[in-house]
């Protein structure tokens, strides 16, 4: 990848807040409503014709925006029809996970144009990791001729609790190895662009909320189950941090205060139950009693046990059955509280589908109010493993359309009228 020139600003958890001129508003008008005639925009934003006829003047060149025919008339001339420009430009998303990162290139509505993905022990090696990020993007610019001059940033989802005051800092318990720094500076003149940082489950709650299960949904929650089980919170339309951003680690939950040790410290946590290792170590511990299992003659991972599952081993469905009551009893306690409309679950679980919903749904009928049972959908995510990908693209996305200066042609922002 060539090297650009560095923006002027560091590793961020999102863009700087500021003052929205008219033209901000206008352009997120024209985005969310795709296609918009100039008149229509003056009806909405209550404006002058001629003030917002200034404003799209200065959003034409940007290549956002664009004259694309005339639309029907209510008598007089008729409308000129703006469209917003979805492939005008493209931002790019990564997922770290805890063993595997995956890179996707998206347009400016989430449509995903490329991806790429590989296996790597990301908690033990952050500087192989750091390297593969690159890769993955790079190959997923490649993909798409002319991409990298068009790029708006990079967002970056991390399995760490993201503190908005130090985005750069990884939790040194989740992440040992990587001593409390994410290293991803040198990205920033790698690319040439802003690069943004949260927390994987917050991003896909945010994906979620964007494009997927959540749409329109204004309180909900996400649940991703992988190596770690986290959660990320929509309250009012807006992802919930917290103070310090570890709002949502519902993996740290005591489920058996009696239980076995966690990464965190604590025992009995609900990521000693139903995480990756503790599913595979469960399995192991019952292969004896399910000899006939087809986990018996494979190596036992996550994905091999989702597999099996699905085709009726019993020995897997054991185990469902099992991450059904321990994810009942940490999801009761969140409807309880805090009373969401919805529930999303993602990661490779998802997978899943009925299988895991219906025992699951039970064990939460036997253990919430009634009146918050009945308020709440339990589902899985619409959007499949590359959620989380997309979401740290879409926090990218979410950025620039509040901040158009962050877009490559930069949008001007001179206030018309």
């Amino acid at each position: 990848m060539k090297k650009q020139s560095a923006p002027k600003q560091g590793i961020r958890h999102a863009a700087p807040r500021r003052p929205r001129p008219l033209v901000d508003s206008i352009l997120r008008l024209i985005w969310r409503q795709r296609r918009i005639s100039r008149a229509e925009i003056a009806r909405r934003k209550r404006l002058s014709r001629s003030t917002v006829s200034e404003i799209v003047g200065s959003l034409l060149p940007s290549g956002l925006v664009e004259e694309v025919g005339v639309g029907p008339s209510a008598g007089g001339r008729p409308p000129i029809v703006l469209e917003f420009q979805d492939g005008a430009c493209v931002i790019l998303g990564v997922e770290m996970g805890a063993t595997h990162v995956m890179a996707v290139l998206t347009d400016l509505r989430g449509h995903v144009l490329a991806w790429r993905q590989a296996s790597h022990a990301v908690r033990s090696d952050p500087e192989g990791t750091r390297a593969l990020i690159a890769e993955l993007c790079d190959a997923c610019l490649a993909a798409r001729p002319g991409a990298a001059g068009r790029l708006v940033g990079i967002g970056i989802a991390v399995p760490s609790p993201v503190d908005p005051g130090r985005p750069d800092h990884l939790s040194e318990i989740v992440l040992p190895d990587w001593r409390g720094d994410s290293g991803f500076t040198p990205f920033l003149a790698r690319y040439g662009v802003p690069v943004l940082v949260d927390n994987d489950a917050n991003l896909g709650a945010l994906a979620e909320g964007w494009w997927g299960a959540g749409s329109g949904v204004d309180d909900f929650a996400y649940v991703k189950i992988a190596t770690g089980v986290g959660s990320g919170h929509v309250i009012g339309g807006r992802i919930y941090r917290g103070a310090t951003g570890v709002a949502g680690e519902i993996g740290h939950m005591a489920i058996d205060p009696h239980g076995g040790p966690c990464i965190c410290g604590l025992r009995g946590c609900l990521a000693t139950f139903v995480g990756a290792p503790a599913l595979v170590g469960r399995a192991r511990a019952l292969l004896a009693e399910y000899p006939a299992s087809a986990l018996a003659s494979q190596s036992v991972t996550l994905d091999t046990i989702v597999a099996a599952a699905l085709g009726q081993d019993p020995l897997a469905l054991r185990l469902v059955q099992e991450t059904a009551e321990y994810l009942g009893i940490a999801v009761a306690g969140l409807l309880n509280l805090m009373n969401p409309s919805m529930v999303i679950f993602g990661g490779e679980v998802a997978r899943l589908g009925e299988l895991l919903l219906e025992p699951l749904r039970e064990t939460i009928r036997r253990r919430t109010l009634v009146s918050s049972v009945a308020a709440a959908e339990v589902r899985m995510s619409a959007l499949g493993p590359q959620a989380i990908a997309i979401g740290a693209a879409t926090l990218v996305l979410e950025a620039a359309l509040a901040d158009p200066s962050l877009f490559p042609h930069a949008v001007p922002q001179k206030e018309a009228g």
